[in-house]
């Protein structure tokens, strides 16, 4: 298997010659894990490493050379075409949750794939809308308190024997405040899907965000996977709306 190896070599000039003193090596993965670390970046993590690694940037070095004018690209990175008016999530929301998105996802539109609104409140409903779609996929939940939280997974929901997606996968919420929960690498327990109910995340017995098969009644625990709190004000829940959107 290909690895990577990341380090620093240190040399020292002995007239016209360069004697090596040693080669010290910080991480070496293989070229699967390297991507999939890549690929679980946001985007502005990936800033910081171009930052780490002194790699500049376009909008950078548009900054650079005038400084009094706002990075252009800040908008279109940024803010998101919708297919349609969200009815959960105001523009402030879209903005906050679209910086953390996958890199993958930046620069297509979010296409509102299922909501309770249109299609009713059915599991069935809403895996069978994931037919032929290809993309991370955006669970914003509305409860019967007001509050907005849901998860980001790495791919479509479907029915599954065991949990299935990648390090991608991540829980949020804007109760009290906005917060994002990242994969802590714990588990692999990001998504499991069966005709009775939708999870994320698990380990030590709880699941980060549990949804029944009438997308009614839900449930929010910490949990290893993502080493989130309770997403809404109680850990017991009812569902007033979801929505779900894609990207392409």
């Amino acid at each position: 298997m290909s690895r990577f190896a990341v380090g620093k070599m240190k040399t020292t000039v002995t007239g016209r010659k360069d004697q090596r003193v040693g080669y010290k090596y910080s991480m070496v993965v293989s070229v699967t894990e390297y991507h999939r670390r890549i690929d679980a970046l946001n985007t502005e993590e990936l800033r910081k490493l171009c930052r780490r690694l002194k790699i500049t940037t376009r909008e950078e070095t548009s900054l650079r050379q005038n400084p009094t004018s706002k990075p252009d690209l800040e908008p279109e990175t940024f803010w998101p075409n919708l297919s349609e008016k969200s009815e959960l999530l105001q523009t402030d929301q879209i903005e906050k949750l679209a910086k953390n998105l996958p890199p993958r996802t930046v620069g297509y539109p979010w296409t509102l794939i299922y909501s309770t609104a249109k299609h009713g409140m059915s599991l069935k409903t809403l895996y069978r809308s994931m037919t032929g779609v290809d993309t991370p996929m955006l669970l914003v939940i509305k409860d019967s308190d007001g509050q907005l939280f849901g998860a980001l997974a790495s791919e479509p929901f479907k029915v599954s024997d065991c949990f299935y997606g990648t390090g991608e996968t991540f829980l949020f919420t804007f109760y009290p405040e906005f917060k994002i929960f990242k994969w802590t690498g714990d588990n692999m327990f990001f998504i499991k899907g069966d005709m009775d109910s939708l999870a994320f995340g698990g380990g030590g017995g709880e699941i980060g965000l549990w949804l029944d098969g009438d997308l009614y009644h839900g449930r929010s625990h910490a949990c290893k996977t993502f080493d989130n709190c309770i997403l809404s004000k109680k850990e017991d829940f009812y569902v007033q709306d979801i929505e779900i959107w894609a990207f392409e």
